[in-house]
């Protein structure tokens, strides 16, 4: 069975920094892709980021790019996210994301929710000004 167990959100100030962690069972190596997704309150979820398999391949949204790093350990079955430079605007649940296919390594699939097929339970992500 499938599971996404995300962890590392919680509270910070503007500028600081969080480092999020995805746990996947059984393996994250099943997963050519995987990814990291967004939702705050009234707002769709969107994409923040993806990657396949092999970490050399990462996209992001453009509201993140510079400040926020995906990366993937797959002897540790586990996805990252580290965010530097956090904005209020960051404040949402983070979701991990995985999929069998490797549609992320197509530019208009990396960061589209309709492109992954595992999702963990979500951990929030809030920052105060």
């Amino acid at each position: 069975q499938v599971q996404l167990v995300e962890s590392g959100g919680g509270s910070v100030q503007a500028g600081g920094s969080l480092r999020l962690s995805c746990v996947a069972s059984p393996s994250s190596a099943r997963f050519p892709c995987m990814g990291w997704f967004r939702q705050a309150p009234g707002k769709e979820r969107e994409g923040v980021g993806s990657i396949f398999i092999g970490g050399d391949r990462a996209a992001y949204t453009d509201s993140v790019k510079g400040r926020f790093t995906i990366t993937r350990d797959d002897a540790e079955k586990t996805l990252y996210l580290q965010m530097n430079s956090l904005k209020p605007e960051d404040t949402a649940m983070y979701y991990c994301a995985a999929d069998r296919s490797s549609r992320c390594v197509v530019p208009k699939y990396a960061m589209s929710t309709s492109s992954f097929e595992f999702w963990g339970q979500g951990t929030q992500v809030t920052v105060s000004s």
